[in-house]
């Protein structure tokens, strides 16, 4: 992720013709809502089977194990699919760029979240704000960790220098780590319609926008 001393993002910079309904901007495109969704439920099935998987109640409650493996394994591998495709569109490579700058304004926000100020001013925000930019980049690192050390367990002998059990340690933590993020961007999106409806629709409310993401429609 790159530092910058600041990073301007103005809302009309996408030459796209496209109708806005009155009051709404328009935030997301078809590709962007396509690689997230997807992400979304292969993550949360790669979650679920291996939550299955490692605790013994949920494994017998669900039953059939080696089903469960097989799904997990495959949800892994699938995973980066949707961020690998998503660069075909050229509003999924802008936004990419946006989400690997980080501006003067990302670190006030970061620095109001540490004392706590909750206030829309004191957050100061791009298209992303410091927050989605931290957690894509820990995703966009955590889901190859967790993919080689996945085949380094699966296939035993692709790396021997590296033994099993240390890919295995590896692989939990980081699966824990990574579910305990997951579940966090969750709760803050469910405290979100707004957010929800724009990954939802592409639209958001321009007031909401100019409201929480002032730097991205130029309201700041």
């Amino acid at each position: 992720m790159t530092s910058t001393a600041g990073s301007p993002e103005p809302t009309r910079e996408v030459a796209h013709p496209r109708s806005e309904p009155p009051g709404r901007i328009h935030r997301f495109g078809r590709a962007q809502r396509l690689a997230h969704r997807a992400t979304s439920w292969l993550m949360l099935l790669c979650v679920a089977t291996a939550a299955c998987l490692y605790f013994p109640p949920l494994s017998e409650l669900v039953g059939r194990r080696h089903l469960l493996v097989i799904v997990h394994e495959w949800t892994g591998i699938l995973l980066p699919v949707p961020f690998l495709l998503g660069p075909t569109s050229s509003d999924f490579r802008r936004d990419l760029r946006k989400l690997n700058r980080f501006a003067e304004y990302d670190w006030r926000w970061l620095r109001a979240v540490r004392k706590r100020r909750t206030s829309p001013r004191s957050r100061p925000a791009g298209k992303f704000n410091a927050g989605q930019k931290l957690y894509a980049g820990w995703i966009a690192g955590a889901v190859p960790v967790m993919m080689i050390t996945g085949l380094l367990m699966w296939f035993t002998n692709l790396l021997p220098p590296i033994p099993r059990t240390n890919a295995i340690f590896v692989h939990d933590w980081v699966a824990l780590t990574i579910g305990l993020v997951v579940v966090g961007h969750m709760r803050l999106a469910c405290r979100d319609p707004e957010a929800r409806r724009g990954m939802r629709t592409g639209y958001v409310d321009l007031a909401w926008a100019a409201r929480h993401h002032p730097k991205w429609v130029g309201r700041d």
